[in-house]
């Protein structure tokens, strides 16, 4: 999965194309209402351009703004660098001519929805039978249509972007974000969370350790697994083993001296005896 592919706001507008079945059915509905006044390729033609026209511009001059939703957007001085590559993508040239693709498969499901409108007529005798309301309406539901499939669109499109080439791509400039997309709503700084944190991933840093961390004292070393406290064991026992040998051969000396002495004194008094 692509890095790029965590913001929310490109999987908010790429589900837009679940919108777009029921668009077309208002199509249908607005088709039905009422009887042709004109003939069918001058309705449809008069729909279509109604419908595809606006989206169209919008997506050639400047594209939707996709950190937006409904009635609220971010402010382009709040985007992340990132962000602001999508927007040079949505800018590209592989989009416009997907933009200028799409609006055709539309026009075809257009023509196909009004030679179906005739079966729908009964559903929608509570309406007025004004043709000019079901036209009115035909229109305003396929300018919906085009909106909820160039937009899907044009984001499937960035999504496809490698991540070499994104990370190629420099950030749009700040300054000309408001005239070069198609701002609506109220600016915020943010109203949805990321799907991921956007703090890059700590780099934990190494602290040296003291002489007195890194060496246990000698009564807590092991002599048997650690070399550097094996040595420091030994010279701290070793003072202590010297005095003990000192002691030791001190003892004996004096002992043997006094020996020494008590038997001269007895074979002296042993001598004049005889």
């Amino acid at each position: 999965m692509r890095f790029f592919w965590f913001d929310p706001y490109l999987w908010i507008h790429l589900a837009g194309l679940a919108a777009l079945p029921l668009f077309l059915e208002i199509c249908l509905v607005g088709f039905a209402t009422g009887d042709p006044l004109l003939p069918v390729w001058l309705e449809i033609l008069l729909v279509a351009v109604a419908g595809v026209a606006p989206i169209l511009w919008m997506q050639w001059q400047r594209p939707f703004y996709i950190f937006s939703v409904m009635a609220v957007a971010v402010k382009p001085e709040q985007l992340t660098d990132d962000q602001r590559r999508l927007l040079v993508l949505f800018k590209s040239q592989r989009n416009r001519v997907l933009a200028a693709v799409t609006p055709v498969f539309l026009v075809f499901l257009l023509w196909k929805i009004y030679a179906i409108a005739p079966i729908a007529a009964p559903v929608v005798a509570f309406l007025p039978r004004w043709r000019f309301f079901g036209l009115l309406l035909a229109a305003g539901a396929f300018l919906g249509s085009n909106l909820f499939m160039q937009v899907p669109i044009s984001v499937a499109s960035v999504m496809l972007t490698t991540e070499s080439a994104f990370a190629a791509t420099p950030p749009y400039p700040l300054e000309s974000i408001r005239r070069s997309f198609t701002l609506v709503g109220l600016r915020v700084n943010r109203f949805l969370p990321p799907l991921r944190s956007e703090v890059n991933p700590a780099v934990v840093e190494t602290v040296p350790l003291t002489a007195t961390q890194a060496t246990p004292p000698p009564s807590q070393a092991s002599p048997g697994t650690d070399p550097l406290a094996s040595d420091l064991w030994v010279e701290a026992e070793t003072p202590a083993i010297t005095a003990l040998a000192t002691d030791s051969d001190v003892v004996p000396s004096v002992a043997s001296d006094e020996a020494t002495g008590s038997n001269a004194d007895k074979l002296a008094s042993e001598q004049m005896d005889s």
